[in-house]
């Protein structure tokens, strides 16, 4: 078991794909003791690719082995009322209880808040849903490109477009449910600290598009404060400007206030150009923001975008190099850090997953240990920690209770 911070912690996950199962990772990767049940078909994250070495194997999805790491898994099928018996017993001892079924959907099987908590009240019951437990979407259905825009965070994407004729996009892979993810581990560390200090366990109700728009809310107050939308086209075009280096590969530049601009021209040695009328304010800049970037990009052109980003970096002005995935991987600044993990899997093997974004001079985590396999821990959690006989076991089985 994973040993943290949150050592003691007992969580039960019934959550599927990303968002539920990504909150319950940060906790299990922080020395939570996580048990994930799925239903006796799997999570849905188990039939989705890429897969190792391409075999399409339930215990080989990639995003489930990341999302997943640090649990125990078990199988079991709530629909029948020795499912419904068992589950309650697994949360009985639980300290958090997180699941993303439709609204009222535990609730209708008995399972909801009102009756877990009558036995054991310091439970802390996390719903996550597309818009949460009340108003008039309730019961509506969506998927991560539903929710993303749902939140208008694809509104203003891509950022600096020329015009309105692209068409929004959403974060890309799965950023936007990890979002959500995240913001319900701040949400359950909340309510653990507040039952820690006397108080006792609560009811929490996450809508995936509150979550987005939380973290997207500067163009909803801008909104709000201006009377008009927030736009994608030719936005903080100067303080966001792209440019293609001689490898093909990019750099964003800042070119406003200033005290950034003047460190660009610097470090691209103060080429002619850079002394004309039309570039001598930021209004002006601006203004000739078109004839400015065929400038930048025949300098950039002159250089790779390692070369680049070092140059501008050197001049203490803000410049990023747009990294591939090879490239963060690879990364010195990476490999220094320790920031990538290995992780040995039954069936995958040693695999190198991204680890915690924090490091911790105390409490640091240790002894990560790979997602479950379908049904992995069932023979653990049933007979060992239930009492159940192997026999019982497999008439459980043969009755689709797991």
């Amino acid at each position: 078991m994973a040993k943290g911070p949150l050592s003691g912690i007992k969580v039960v996950e019934y959550c599927s794909y990303v968002a539920g199962p990504y909150c319950a990772k940060l906790l299990a990767d922080m020395g939570a003791e996580v048990l994930k049940i799925e239903k006796p078909e799997g999570d849905g994250a188990r039939r989705r690719g890429p897969f190792k070495d391409n075999i399409p194997d339930p215990d080989l999805a990639a995003g489930f082995l990341f999302d997943n790491t640090n649990k125990k898994g078990i199988t079991l099928n709530i629909e029948s009322a020795t499912g419904r018996r068992l589950f309650k017993r697994l949360v009985m001892e639980a300290d958090v209880l997180l699941e993303d079924g439709a609204p009222g959907e535990l609730a209708g099987l008995g399972l909801g808040y009102d009756d877990l908590s009558q036995q054991n009240n310091g439970l802390v019951m996390v719903s996550i849903t597309p818009f949460g437990q009340t108003g008039p979407y309730r019961d509506y259905k969506a998927y991560n490109l539903n929710m993303y825009h749902a939140s208008g965070a694809g509104y203003v994407l891509p950022a600096n477009s020329p015009n309105a004729d692209r068409e929004p996009l959403r974060g890309g892979g799965m950023v936007g449910q990890r979002d959500v993810g995240a913001c319900a581990l701040v949400s359950i560390l909340a309510a653990l600290f507040w039952k820690m200090h006397g108080g006792r366990g609560q009811y929490i109700d996450i809508s995936k598009q509150e979550a987005e728009m939380a973290l997207e809310r500067m163009n909803i107050v801008r909104f709000y404060e201006l009377g008009k939308n927030p736009t994608r086209v030719k936005i903080n075009r100067l303080r966001d400007t792209l440019l293609k280096c001689g490898d093909g590969l990019y750099v964003k530049v800042v070119l406003h206030p200033d005290k950034q601009w003047n460190g660009v021209v610097k470090a691209l040695g103060a080429p002619e150009w850079t002394n004309l009328e039309q570039f001598s304010t930021h209004t002006l800049r601006e203004d000739n923001f078109e004839e400015l970037t065929a400038y930048l990009n025949q300098e950039a052109a002159k250089y790779t975008a390692d070369e680049l980003f070092n140059l501008i970096q050197k001049e203490g002005t803000a410049c990023a190099p747009i990294c591939t995935a090879e490239q963060v991987y690879k990364s010195p600044q990476s490999a220094a850090r320790d920031f990538f993990v290995e992780i040995d899997h039954p069936k995958a093997g040693a695999l190198k997953y991204p680890g915690l974004p924090f490091k911790m001079s105390a409490s640091a985590p240790t002894d990560n240990f790979a997602a479950p396999m379908l049904g992995e821990h069932n023979e653990e959690v049933y007979c060992k920690k239930l009492g159940y006989s192997r026999e019982e076991l497999v008439k459980f089985k043969e009755a689709g209770v797991i």
